[in-house]
């Protein structure tokens, strides 16, 4: 799996954890929108895309198997994050 395309949209709202949105593009064929990047006291970390389900929880809609593909992820979309970051 190769991740060709990560877009950001930041977020400019005071007091928001959320920081910004991406969508990234995998192997130039399959997109996922809606990936939250979110500010806490432990650094940056990315949510993945999710709906609130009837009994008040929320689900991802989409999501990695395993822990070397959520870093993969995490990293690309926080590098990117700081890149726009920058300017």
């Amino acid at each position: 799996m190769k991740i060709t395309d990560v877009r950001i949209r930041l977020v400019n709202k005071e007091d928001n954890k959320l920081k910004a949105v991406a969508s990234i593009t995998i192997d130039e064929c399959f997109v996922i929108h809606d990936i939250k990047v979110i500010e806490s006291t432990e650094g940056a970390f990315i949510a993945m895309p999710s709906r609130k389900t009837n009994d008040g929880e929320y689900k991802d809609i989409a999501h990695p198997l395993n822990t070397e593909t959520r870093e993969l992820l995490k990293q690309a979309i926080l590098t990117a994050y700081y890149d726009e970051l920058k300017g």
